[in-house]
């Protein structure tokens, strides 16, 4: 009897898991950039041209995936240059600052978190801000996404659950499951309370790493 399908968590930081289904689409999202060279051969990728053999003119304007503009960007040779997306840019990070609540994070992007950590990898000025906003935005959010997964069933939550990027819907379930799992084993409908597949899994990998 085949194993049913075991969801693979994102990965962490800068890297990618390229099991993990998340990060995959992840890696799909575009980035505002420039062909700082000419680009042959990939017009078609890009979405600017009808043969396979068209060229990018150098000065072009791209959006360019994710997985793809880590593969061109080389800080020896200048092939692309990449822009902030909008949300990343300074004017949206004195928003986060003032109230991270107030913004709805799957709207101006669903991989906030995984997405911000990857424009790490390219070497922009303001990447120390933008690593802090990530970081503060995610400490301001948290705990009214878990207070909120543990009254779900007093209040109506779809609207918060509307407005969280990809990271908070898992949290947010993890806390539900949590709930409901502590409930079942008060009224006796359980045998054992067990970790949470999130925390096992963060262990298994610090096994690995620390094994490695």
């Amino acid at each position: 009897m085949a194993e049913a399908y075991f969801p693979v968590g994102p990965g962490l930081g800068m890297e990618e898991n390229f099991l993990s289904l998340d990060d995959i689409l992840m890696s799909q999202e575009k980035l505002p950039g420039r062909a700082e060279s000419a680009l042959p051969r990939l017009a078609v990728l890009m979405g600017q041209g009808a043969g396979s053999a068209e060229s990018i003119p150098e000065g072009s304007k791209l959006e360019i995936p994710l997985w793809l503009a880590k593969g061109l960007h080389d800080s020896k040779r200048r092939i692309i240059s990449v822009d902030l997306p909008k949300i990343y840019k300074e004017a949206w990070r004195t928003v986060f600052s003032a109230d991270a609540n107030v913004v709805d994070l799957h709207k101006m992007g669903p991989y906030y978190y995984g997405f911000g950590s990857q424009l790490l990898n390219f070497e922009n000025p303001e990447n120390p801000e933008i690593a802090q906003t990530i970081l503060q935005t995610f400490i301001a959010r948290f705990r009214r996404i878990m207070d909120s997964s543990q009254n779900a069933y007093n209040e109506d939550t779809s609207a918060l659950v509307a407005r969280l990027d990809e990271l908070e819907r898992a949290l947010f379930q993890v806390g539900q499951k949590g709930l409901n799992d502590f409930q079942c084993w008060e009224k006796g409908q359980a045998s054992q309370i067990t970790a949470s597949s999130l925390v096992q899994n963060y262990g298994k990998r610090k096994l690995t790493e620390v094994d490695g």
